[in-house]
């Protein structure tokens, strides 16, 4: 009844949507392209899709191919405003956001980081100041249209196709589905580890990709735990007794099917995404680790909430307890790596700056 009761306002909220992409095909709102390589990676939904690992496998892919490679990001939920270069003064999530806080962490010494809510100022600084990159990685900017990338990645959760969602506050989606129609690529992301021919084409069929599109199918590896930065290092078993996992993401599921496997009781904690924690809720984390009565325990979190928790006031009341959080590593089923890297490769080389 409620879901009912809100369709009228997500009907609202698809018109404003769709008069504002209507401006833009038309002209009246003018999107800028750029002569040297922008990649946009972004969706359709109120996150979930598993954004930040495909950034970060896009990083690494190309610099395995030794480009220098810079990230636009909004930095959303940061406290400054305006243009902000990540370093060591700018590095939090305070400063910048979690997103880029977490690429900054990976990657700091290989790329430059920086933020800012219009996204072609921030192009523009970013390539106005040596060393210039040789491509730039947009960061959530699907919706961005005021800046047109060389290459558009929509990202859409195998579990939650945009195709089937509705838009907010009725669905998850915060864009209209037609706006689909401006990516070059389309990533299912967080598939099973197996996937079967039968299931693609079965995803196919209802993605109807247009002739320009190419769509690719991922999975998640997990890494090895590793122990949060302010934290001593501490061992960890194969199998535990219970597990207490908190997350502050919006599809948390992989990571909960994961860890079933290596534990007895699996103990979750859920904030919204982007969640900045208060003292209650650390004293709540603490609080449900205490409660199970068992040696063989330790709390998880994902890497992402693991940035915004390291600079939270209330973390030393955690520093006693085996606090980890988990990587995630993006990969494409079948030749779909192969393929999917190709495409990203040869798009940068032919229009990197000076080629």
């Amino acid at each position: 009844m409620i879901k009912f009761l809100l369709a009228p306002f997500s009907w609202l909220y698809a018109l404003i949507i769709q008069i504002r992409h209507v401006f833009f095909d038309w002209g009246i709102l003018r999107s800028k392209s750029y002569s040297f390589p922008v990649i946009s990676i972004g969706n359709l939904a109120l996150g979930g899709t598993g954004k930040t690992p495909h950034t970060e496998y896009l990083v690494q892919l190309l610099l395995e191919q030794k480009m220098k490679i810079a990230i636009l990001s909004r930095g959303y939920g940061r406290k400054t405003k305006g243009y902000l270069n990540a370093d060591e003064s700018h590095s939090d999530a305070s400063a910048i956001g979690d997103e880029p806080a977490q690429f900054y962490h990976e990657f700091a010494k290989h790329i430059q980081i920086a933020v800012d809510g219009n996204r072609r100022r921030g192009i523009e600084k970013i390539m106005s100041s040596p060393p210039k990159p040789d491509a730039i990685l947009l960061d959530d900017a699907m919706q961005h249209r005021y800046v047109k990338p060389g290459i558009s990645i929509l990202l859409t959760d195998y579990r939650n196709l945009y195709v089937d969602d509705h838009m907010v506050p009725y669905g998850k989606l915060r864009d209209v589905k037609s706006a689909s129609k401006t990516a070059d690529i389309i990533v299912v992301t967080k598939t099973d580890t197996v996937l079967s021919p039968i299931i693609r084409r079965y995803i196919l069929n209802k993605l109807k990709p247009r002739g320009h599109q190419r769509v690719y199918f991922s999975f998640f590896r997990y890494g090895k735990l590793v122990s949060v930065p302010g934290f001593k290092k501490k061992e960890w078993d194969k199998k535990y007794s219970v597990i207490v996992l908190f997350t502050g993401i919006a599809n948390p599921y992989p990571i909960k099917d994961y860890l079933r496997d290596y534990c007895n009781e699996l103990i979750t904690i859920s904030f919204p995404d982007h969640h900045v924690f208060s003292k209650k809720d650390v004293e709540l984390i603490r609080r449900k680790y205490e409660e199970q009565f068992t040696r063989k325990k330790l709390v998880i979190t994902t890497e992402k909430d693991a940035m915004r928790l390291i600079n939270s006031p209330y973390l030393r009341m955690l520093e006693d307890l085996p606090l980890f959080y988990l990587p995630i590593e993006v990969k494409f089923h079948g030749q779909d790596g192969r393929a999917f890297n190709n495409q990203i490769i040869q798009y940068v080389r032919e229009n990197k700056p000076n080629s």
